[in-house]
């Protein structure tokens, strides 16, 4: 009996490494994820040295170089209160994106697993998980992470929480499906019989099967998060100045967006890159690990 029930379970194993080095070969021939993660990456480099990369200080003012238009010195130009605007976006990279992918992060982990012990499981934790995710989800993502901040307060890590807390439905819904779908399966049974545990087969073997489907749900999501980033920052609720936010930018240039257009114009433009990229990459991931297409 154990020879019999181990061999689904090493097939299915074998079978994942394969479909791991399709993926990967499906990723080099896809053009649309390629410029998506080559400009991800860059983005991503760009805020991992943003210390270093900036011209000037970010916050440092100089009110005799106010509303300076884009030049030599300044290439995008200065702010109201002299402050350099390129050196702004590019430290707030480092905020925004900080706060979008820990965000993600946080949904990715607490979703992903009580949407996979929920599905797994079934019954009465079943049942309360989908209640849960099905009144959080009548909620749009933006008014939920108002209510949110409302009771936590503004600053960076309450508005990772927030976000956080907006999209992790999703990710639990995404899971859920997922593993109803494959706890059924022969090689899950061949676990059972074995004697494994419900944590070691969920770890070992769930997981690991519902990665593609959760993988192109967070680069689709990240995409979200940073735009509501942007609008949370955009009312107010997101760092405290002087630390600059793509979201926060745009709101201190909208009142002049006739006189200094660059002031909101140049945060928008680099929200519009990322998100771009971010959404280039979930399509081409969506496209790549279409079952039709994985034979």
């Amino acid at each position: 009996m154990n020879a019999d029930t181990q061999e689904p379970v090493s097939a299915q194993v074998s079978s994942g490494s394969r479909r791991r080095r399709r993926v990967w070969r499906a990723m080099k021939r896809n053009k649309t994820t390629l410029v998506g993660l080559v400009l991800t990456t860059a983005i991503l480099l760009v805020a991992l040295f943003a210390p270093w990369l900036v011209p000037f200080d970010p916050v440092q003012q100089n009110l005799l170089k106010g509303d300076m238009p884009p030049g030599a010195e300044h290439v995008l130009g200065t702010d109201s209160f002299g402050r350099d605007v390129l050196s702004r976006i590019v430290m707030g990279a480092r905020v925004s994106l900080g706060i979008a992918l820990s965000a993600v992060g946080m949904a990715l982990i607490f979703g992903s697993t009580l949407g996979v012990v929920a599905g797994y499981k079934g019954g009465a934790i079943d049942t309360v998980t989908v209640r849960l995710t099905d009144l959080l989800m009548t909620f749009p993502t933006t008014i939920l992470g108002l209510m949110v901040l409302a009771v936590l307060g503004s600053g960076m890590v309450n508005l990772s929480i927030a976000i956080a807390i907006a999209i992790t439905p999703r990710f639990a819904r995404i899971a859920r499906g997922s593993a109803i779908s494959l706890r059924e399966r022969d090689f899950i049974q061949g676990a059972r019989a074995l004697g494994m545990s419900d944590a070691r087969i969920i770890c070992k073997h769930v997981l690991p099967n519902i990665s593609n489907e959760v993988l192109v749900v967070a680069s689709l999501w990240t995409a979200t998060a940073i735009l509501q980033e942007a609008n949370l920052s955009f009312i107010g609720l997101g760092v405290k100045p002087p630390t600059p936010s793509w979201g926060g930018m745009i709101r201190d240039g909208v009142n002049q967006l006739l006189n200094q257009p660059w002031l909101s114009i140049a945060p928008g433009a680099a929200i519009f890159a990322v998100v771009l990229a971010f959404n280039m990459i979930g399509d081409g991931l969506r496209d790549i690990l279409d079952p039709r297409t994985m034979d």
